[in-house]
């Protein structure tokens, strides 16, 4: 009998660690970060110490897609990351979103009326350099070039000074983005046609936009409403790789781009010793060559300078960020 007692209570209490599991699992705080890009959208949704899910949807910039495109990619997001964690939009307590143009009133109201259809969460929205810079550095010193469908430089220094380069728009500056390299690869072309220069570009980019002759890309590129020139950069990348030397030379040139400001940065900063860089963005994903001249660029003007390797995520910068304001 004794033992069949002892039984009772390891059951007994085996059940009631698992209840108090349970409870803990039902009650622990949910995180969301958002990184609201041009061309996508990516989620991650955690508890204090584990990512329990992630998504991606299309581009959610408000600038870009206006606030009716930016709605239905975000809630898109919210809803597959939820679906994946097994949870609802109703858990979130707190959520950051990185996204251009932040700084404006108007966007960041957009934003946050757009999450508060799904969710009664806090929201913080931040500019996609604060969430880039926090996923490389994590609140430490340090400088982040981005480059995505935009382009952008910012960094922090141990004073706690930040300064930023580049980022002013698709129209005016944006070099060495997505936006960039599309809107040069089919200017290049027609510099190209009048130097008399054979390029693979332009039937690589007349069947990219369905085109049927090189008269309906001067209409396509003329356009009023431009042209989704970051969904070339594939293009431009594949006839780069096939030896095209145009197609080559426009990634060096980014690389170049995304350098100088990186190096404005910098020297805004004034830190010595420097501090360290960081990348982020599609465009240094896909091309070994924008990484390369970005790192020999930086080399040769700061000598010494550590520039890593790997490339940050910024979503989860946003997620540290978002757990960060809720603890």
């Amino acid at each position: 009998m004794p033992a069949l007692h002892n039984c009772d209570r390891t059951v007994a209490w085996s059940e009631d660690r698992e209840l108090r599991t349970k409870t803990a699992d039902l009650i622990m705080a949910l995180y969301l970060g958002i990184d609201s890009g041009g061309s996508k959208t990516r989620c991650a949704l955690g508890d204090e110490n584990r990512v329990l899910g992630t998504s991606m949807s299309a581009g959610s910039n408000v600038i870009r897609q206006g606030s009716a495109g930016a709605k239905e990619a975000l809630q898109a997001a919210v809803r597959e990351v939820c679906t994946v964690a097994n949870t609802t939009p109703h858990k979130i307590a707190r959520i950051a979103i990185g996204a251009a143009g932040a700084a404006r009133p108007a966007v960041a109201a957009t934003i946050k009326s757009i999450l508060a259809e799904l969710t009664p969460a806090a929201v913080e929205v931040v500019g996609d350099m604060v969430i880039a810079l926090e996923a490389a550095f994590a609140g430490g010193p340090g400088v982040i070039a981005i480059a995505g469908t935009g382009s952008i430089a910012y960094g922090r220094n141990s004073a706690g000074d930040t300064a930023r380069a580049g980022g002013w728009g698709f129209a005016v500056s944006d070099e060495g983005s997505g936006h960039w390299i599309g809107r040069s690869a089919v200017s290049a072309i027609f510099r190209a046609r009048d130097e008399g220069r054979e390029t693979a570009l332009t039937n690589a980019i007349l069947q990219a936009w369905s085109l049927k002759s090189f008269d309906d890309l001067i209409q396509a590129a003329n356009l009023q409403a431009l042209p989704e020139f970051p969904r070339l950069v594939p293009v431009v990348l594949r006839a780069a790789n096939e030896g095209d030397e145009l197609a080559r030379s426009l990634f060096v040139e980014a690389g170049t781009r995304l350098a100088d400001l990186a190096a404005i940065v910098i020297r805004r900063l004034a830190q010595t010793p420097y501090a360290p860089i960081a990348m982020a963005g599609s465009v240094f994903r896909q091309s070994a060559d924008v990484r390369q001249v970005f790192y020999n660029c930086l080399e040769k003007g700061f000598p010494g300078i550590e520039v890593r390797p790997e490339l940050a995520e910024p979503v989860q910068g946003a997620l540290a960020l978002a757990r960060r304001a809720g603890a």
